[in-house]
C-alpha cells in the first residue's frame, strides 16, 4: 500500500506562501523594490533576482551606516543615534564617504578637526618659539 505524502504544493489549501524577502532571508521589501523598479521604467524588462540582489544591496548598506552611527553615538556617551553621529560614521569610512561625496546630510554639522598649527607643541623643543596669544618680543637696535 502506498504511503499517504503531505503534498504541499500551489494547489494545495492550507499551502502557506511565503513572501519572496522571507525567502531571501531579508529583512527589506522584495515585492515593494520589485514594484519601484517596474514604476520606474528602468528598462523594458526586469529579471526575477534583480530586485531580491538590490533588497539585499540596500539592507547590507543601511546595516553598515547604522552599526558605525551606533559606533559613534556610544562613543560620545549617548544611546540614541542623531543625524551628527550619522554624519561621523559615513565621513569616517573611505568608502562610505566616497559613495556619499556629494550627499548632505540634514543637521549633521562638520567633522571635529584643528589644524595642527594650532596645537600646543608637547615637546621641549618647541618651548623657546612663541605660541598663539603670547606677545612678540623682538630686540630693539640702538642707534
Amino acid at each position: 500500500m502506498p504511503e499517504k505524502r503531505s503534498h504541499q504544493g500551489p494547489s494545495h489549501p492550507r499551502a502557506r506562501t511565503r513572501s519572496r524577502s522571507s525567502r531571501a532571508q531579508l529583512h527589506f521589501p522584495v515585492s515593494r523594490v520589485d514594484r519601484f523598479l517596474r514604476q520606474g521604467h528602468y528598462a523594458q524588462r526586469l529579471a526575477s533576482g534583480a530586485p531580491v540582489f538590490l533588497a539585499a544591496v540596500l539592507e547590507y548598506l543601511t546595516v553598515e551606516i547604522l552599526e558605525l552611527a551606533a559606533n559613534a553615538a556610544r562613543d560620545n556617551q549617548k544611546s540614541r543615534i542623531a543625524p551628527h553621529h550619522l554624519q561621523l560614521a559615513v565621513r569616517n569610512d573611505a568608502e562610505l564617504n566616497q559613495l556619499f561625496g556629494d550627499v548632505t546630510i540634514s543637521q549633521g554639522g562638520v567633522l571635529p578637526h584643528i589644524h595642527s598649527q594650532l596645537l600646543q607643541p608637547t615637546s621641549k623643543a618647541h618651548s623657546g618659539q612663541n605660541h598663539v596669544g603670547h606677545p612678540h618680543t623682538h630686540p630693539v637696535k640702538a642707534k
